[in-house]
């Protein structure tokens, strides 16, 4: 799984989003690193959703614009899981290899 796409689910794990709140939650989860422009967005959107991962919730308008909310489905969150844990298990078998190195001096 993608990086944009484990921050996308993570940010929908914490309850249902618009866009502009998917993307602000995935700059501050990636600590500004992470940069989602809106056609990237809703392009991972609409395969997150042809896969089943995600679902649209809701529409509102607000100031005459329209935002459609999404929310992660089960399958989202077994998915999320399971990356998770793969990511765990990766970062564990670095840190297991870097404890026996010295640190790098500046």
């Amino acid at each position: 799984m993608r990086e944009p796409t484990f921050l996308i689910l993570t940010a929908l794990a914490a309850g249902p989003r618009h866009g502009y709140g998917i993307t602000q939650d995935v700059a501050d989860l990636s600590e500004r690193r992470v940069t989602l422009l809106p056609g990237t967005l809703y392009t991972a959107l609409d395969r997150l959703t042809a896969q089943g991962l995600v679902q649209p919730d809701r529409e509102e308008v607000v100031d005459g614009r329209l935002r459609r909310y999404y929310r992660i489905t089960p399958e989202g969150v077994d998915a999320l899981h399971t990356e998770t844990a793969r990511l765990r298990q990766l970062a564990t078998a670095a840190e297991a290899r870097l404890r026996g190195l010295r640190p790098r001096t500046a």
